[in-house]
């Protein structure tokens, strides 16, 4: 009986580790043929860039809200806010099957059907305009009034938490245009990855540059606003072409861009106090 058992116990041993070789081997199967096909490098390069483009939206609000709490935690919180932003959509990535069903219609009012990704979007829509608003009061007067003490800063617990609710709203919103142009997880991996690092890279020179100058301030909180109006838009079904607002957005950048130019120039030819 022991001659018996012992072989069978060996066998079923040797099965699972047959198995589990073949999971990795069908596992590394299914990654090589995208590397070699040039479809798949394709809607890799357009999934980065669109990846990007809809994290501009996010970095913005990072940017500001950071800018508002004390210089020595700026830099943890923006390196938190998108760290938290990358686990997101990774982890939304593991529930691709769940995120799609998020599209599928909930409830219906006056003859319009709501999804979870419709009120998603709409609830995130209305946090981003009162942000925006209040962030721009808070600029226009800073001393709230006289009741108050100037430029109150903002708490790094309170930080975080918004921060978290826009990156889940920005995760959801990126992962459905993902599973939209591909099929194949690996690819959305990377592009997410990718534009992370991207957003990483460019977190402290644009706070820094948001800073530095106080129109820019106004104008990005403006670009929320819209960005805000867009989310509430599409919730209510209404799809407003990407192009349309970052083409907006470009062209107001541009703007701003030759006035900032103009206004060094004056310096410079300005006389100096001496002369």
């Amino acid at each position: 009986m022991r001659t018996r058992t012992i072989p069978t116990c060996t066998t079923s041993t040797g099965t699972a580790d047959t198995a589990h070789q073949d999971k990795d081997r069908s596992g590394v199967d299914n990654i090589l043929p995208l590397l070699s096909d040039p479809t798949a490098w394709a809607a890799l390069a357009t999934l980065v860039v669109m990846e990007v483009v809809l994290g501009i939206d996010n970095l913005i609000f990072i940017s500001i809200l950071t800018n508002r709490l004390p210089e020595n935690q700026q830099a943890k919180a923006r390196r938190i806010g998108i760290g938290l932003a990358l686990i997101l959509r990774l982890g939304l990535l593991g529930t691709v099957a769940w995120i799609v069903h998020l599209t599928e219609p909930v409830f219906s009012v006056l003859g319009k059907s709501f999804s979870w990704r419709d009120l998603i979007l709409v609830a995130g829509g209305l946090f981003l305009l009162w942000k925006a608003t209040k962030e721009i009061h808070h600029s226009v007067d800073p001393d709230g009034g006289g009741d108050e003490k100037k430029g109150p800063q903002l708490g790094f617990a309170a930080a975080i938490g918004q921060i978290l609710v826009l990156d889940l709203v920005f995760s959801i919103d990126s992962i459905i245009t993902a599973v939209g142009m591909t099929d194949h997880v690996a690819i959305m991996v990377v592009a997410v990855i990718a534009a992370v690092t991207v957003m990483l890279i460019a977190a402290d020179p644009l706070s820094r540059f948001i800073a530095a100058n106080p129109t820019v301030v106004m104008l990005a909180l403006g670009f929320l606003i819209m960005i805000g109006m867009t989310l509430i838009a599409e919730g209510f079904g209404a799809h407003v072409p990407k192009g349309y607002i970052y083409t907006a957005m470009a062209f107001s950048a541009g703007v701003e861009g030759l006035n900032m130019l103009a206004r060094r120039r004056r310096r410079k030819r300005a006389p100096s106090p001496e002369a």
